[in-house]
């Protein structure tokens, strides 16, 4: 009954129109009403409301977030994600589907960079849109190939999304972020095969391939913005900083680089840029606050153990398991947005994952690869609704485009739940 009545104020709430963290909040008052009227387990009282609330983002992983949001504004701002195309540009440009491959490379690096699917989205397709339309691609096509570079990001370190993760279900961030690394290229990859197939049908002039000391040059020009991943993973790797202290490095760097070394940053916009990052800082944290409300009633409720009950008959199949838990996190992000899907899954599935022997670790990769996938599914789509906008065509548009590459991305995935080793082996080696 308690997984009804959470069900039930959650979807009530979310179909009046209500925001997905008031929704939240509104789910735990009723949770908490239930639970006072029929078990006693605790009363409703506001004042707990507010201290779990303020509890909940009340953590020092989660001031990573502000910090990679800041990265994320400063290097498109300084001019580091205009470099990195360019360096695309300069390598792979000359291919047949040419921007297409720069597009994969660009959304690759661009990812160890920002943690930001739609500020990497937002990035790639304010600048490769309209040159893509000039050359004469499909813009659809475009337009899906750009969305489904742009989920990358919540996967590759850094990943603000693996941050919420790890604080939601108390899992090492370090671990989520090294595991993130093989995951991440391998989507890449079958993005460019996609796209290497699909790109037959483009009747296109591939752009003239340059000398190598002009190429030298334009990748020597982004050095600087590439060497940003290598300090972040190796900080980590070598235990020279925890995910918080790479984020502040990472902001930092980006705003050195951006106002000192390619000066394209100016003064003048630091109050605007801080703004925004603050701003969508201020949204996720909200929501982390108002999640670990229910969490907490999510758990006084017991229903976690309700779930692990009607996955009981599973548990002896982790592999039948987390086929099931992938494609029920498949539907929910459908309808959901990627923070809220994390926050509100992660206190009802980790122990189910933790009872049937599941490596946290492996599953939080995949539960956030799903997650980001669930960015470029509609209704809901943010990405797809960002390419939209910047391309100005219709989501049923954008959806045909993406379609191939979705497909693509989900077959990663199952992969990935047939084959453990793939994100454990690679982390066991980055562990020691």
């Amino acid at each position: 009954m308690t997984v009804t009545v959470f069900l039930v104020s959650l979807l009530a709430a979310m179909a009046v129109g209500m925001p997905i963290a008031y929704a939240l909040l509104v789910c735990g008052v009723a949770l908490m009403g239930f639970l006072g009227a029929t078990s006693g387990l605790v009363t409703f009282d506001s004042q707990i409301l507010a201290q779990r609330f303020v509890d909940g983002a009340d953590n020092f992983p989660l001031l990573a977030v502000p910090f990679f949001m800041l990265a994320g504004e400063f290097m498109n701002a300084g001019g580091l994600s205009r470099r990195i195309v360019n360096l695309a540009m300069a390598w792979v440009g000359h291919f047949r589907g040419g921007l297409g491959y720069v597009t994969v490379v660009a959304a690759v690096i661009m990812a160890s960079l920002s943690g930001s699917a739609v500020a990497d989205t937002a990035a790639l397709a304010a600048l490769l849109i309209p040159m893509m339309r000039t050359a004469g691609y499909n813009i659809n096509r475009s337009a899906g190939l750009i969305a489904s570079g742009g989920i990358i990001a919540p996967v590759i370190p850094p990943s603000i999304g693996m941050i919420i993760f790890g604080v939601a279900g108390n899992v090492s961030i370090t671990k989520l972020f090294l595991a993130g690394i093989v995951p991440g290229v391998l989507m890449g990859a079958a993005v460019g095969l996609t796209w290497w197939w699909v790109a037959k049908k483009e009747k296109v002039q591939p752009a003239p391939k340059l000398a190598i000391p002009l190429r030298l040059k334009i990748t020597a020009e982004g050095t600087l913005a590439l060497a940003l991943p290598v300090i972040i993973i190796g900080g980590m790797k070598l235990g020279v900083f925890t995910p918080t202290e790479a984020a502040v490095v990472a902001a930092v760097y980006s705003f050195a680089v951006g106002m000192f070394v390619y000066r394209e940053l100016k003064w003048s916009e630091l109050y605007q840029l801080v703004l925004t990052a603050g701003k969508t800082t201020a949204v996720v944290m909200f929501l982390v606050g108002a999640a670990m409300v229910s969490a907490w009633l999510i758990t006084v409720a017991n229903i976690p153990t309700e779930v692990a009950n009607m996955l009981e008959p599973f548990m002896g199949n982790r592999m039948l398991l987390m086929f099931i838990m992938m494609v029920l996190i498949v539907v929910v992000g459908t309808a959901l947005d990627f923070t809220p899907t994390v926050l509100i899954l992660t206190p009802v599935l980790m122990p189910v994952v933790l009872k049937a022997g599941i490596d946290p670790v492996y599953f939080g990769v995949l539960f956030i690869m799903n997650n980001a996938i669930g960015l470029i599914t509609p209704p809901v789509g943010t990405v797809l609704n960002v390419v939209c906008g910047v391309a100005k065509i219709t989501m049923d548009d954008a959806f045909k485009g993406v379609l191939p590459f979705l497909l693509a991305q989900l077959a990663v995935l199952f992969l990935l739940v047939l084959f453990p080793q793939i994100v454990t082996v690679p982390l066991h080696w980055w562990m020691h």
